[in-house]
């Protein structure tokens, strides 16, 4: 399942990513924003008709559980950058990252190191 989130949505999920489980008092705490419980609730509740979280019975609440792990919302929300922003160029979307950060020699050194094993990988194949 390719996932869309909003930025609310986003902002609980990574609440749940990081717990792995919550109420909707629980998420409501973990978020940086002070909203409403109820715009939590329905938030919650829409984000499950989409198949994003879980929930189950606990007493008398419900704990929230993610369906979609964080790593596949990374490449949707990635993919879609990429689509949007460099024109479906991802060399585009590296050279950005690169050139504008101050990227110390030990990060750019672990970059290189990735690209050249992607490399050997793909000369494998």
């Amino acid at each position: 399942m390719s996932a869309s989130f909003t930025d609310r949505e986003l902002d609980l999920m990574s609440v749940l990513w990081e717990r792995g489980s919550g109420t909707v008092s629980e998420v409501r705490e973990g978020l940086e924003d002070d909203l409403a419980y109820t715009t939590v609730l329905t938030t919650l509740r829409n984000m499950e008709e989409k198949g994003y979280v879980r929930h189950e019975e606990e007493g008398r609440s419900y704990r929230y559980h993610p369906e979609i792990p964080r790593e596949e919302a990374g490449r949707s929300a990635v993919r879609r950058m990429v689509n949007t922003i460099f024109g479906g160029s991802r060399e585009r979307l590296l050279m950005q990252l690169v050139s504008g950060e101050d990227l110390s020699e030990e990060e750019l050194r672990r970059l290189h190191d990735f690209v050249e094993d992607e490399l050997e990988r793909e000369d494998r194949e």
